[in-house]
């Protein structure tokens, strides 16, 4: 395992262009969708940045993961958690889900102009700038102004028109049934 990325290349000649993800939709999956590409991109070696808006707390499946990581894996790895430790809605959203947002989108801007990263995943944005916490069109601004070579994928329901019109992919997930339909609550190792 030591070395194994010594021959491998970040973003080969053929392949320069980074993109602009979106995975989007009222259906499960657009989180997990994310973190497989960030697992596949420190599989090759790439720099990854995940910031959690909307995300605090300890109590994500995730992490334990992400943290167990070989040490030549995680190296190349950041995570930053831009929320309290609870979900937030239109309806109880307050001053401190919005200071850490804050906090988490000013994070993401500073890693983006300075080309820190291959891969910067930006999960639940979506949900952070339909909340009014991150104004649309300064994310369209730093997404059209980012360096050539990086890939921002973006999460979360209700991805705002603009940022649709400027990615290069958007896959939106759409439930066609649900367990929790039925009354199933929320399971460890499943959805967090």
């Amino acid at each position: 395992m030591e070395n194994f990325c010594k021959n491998d290349l970040v973003n080969p000649n053929w392949a320069k262009h980074g993109y602009i993800q979106v995975y989007t939709g009222d259906g499960k999956g657009k989180t997990t969708a994310s973190l497989g590409l960030a697992m596949r991109a420190l599989g090759r070696c790439w720099k990854v940045l995940i910031i959690m808006f909307t995300k605090g707390g300890d109590n994500y499946g995730e992490l334990v993961s992400f943290r167990n990581l070989s040490p030549q894996i995680a190296q190349n790895l950041t995570i930053i958690q831009a929320g309290l430790d609870r979900i937030v809605y239109s309806d109880n959203k307050n001053k401190k889900d919005e200071e850490e947002i804050k906090k988490g989108w000013e994070i993401a801007k500073k890693a983006i102009n300075n080309d820190e990263y291959n891969l910067i995943i930006l999960d639940e944005a979506n949900i952070a700038i339909d909340l009014g916490f991150i104004d649309v069109d300064e994310v369209v601004d730093v997404l059209k102004n980012k360096p050539e070579e990086m890939e921002i994928v973006l999460t979360g329901r209700n991805a705002n028109k603009k940022i649709v019109d400027i990615a290069h992919l958007v896959s939106e997930i759409k439930p066609i049934k649900h367990y929790w339909d039925t009354g199933i609550a929320a399971r460890k190792g499943i959805e967090y």
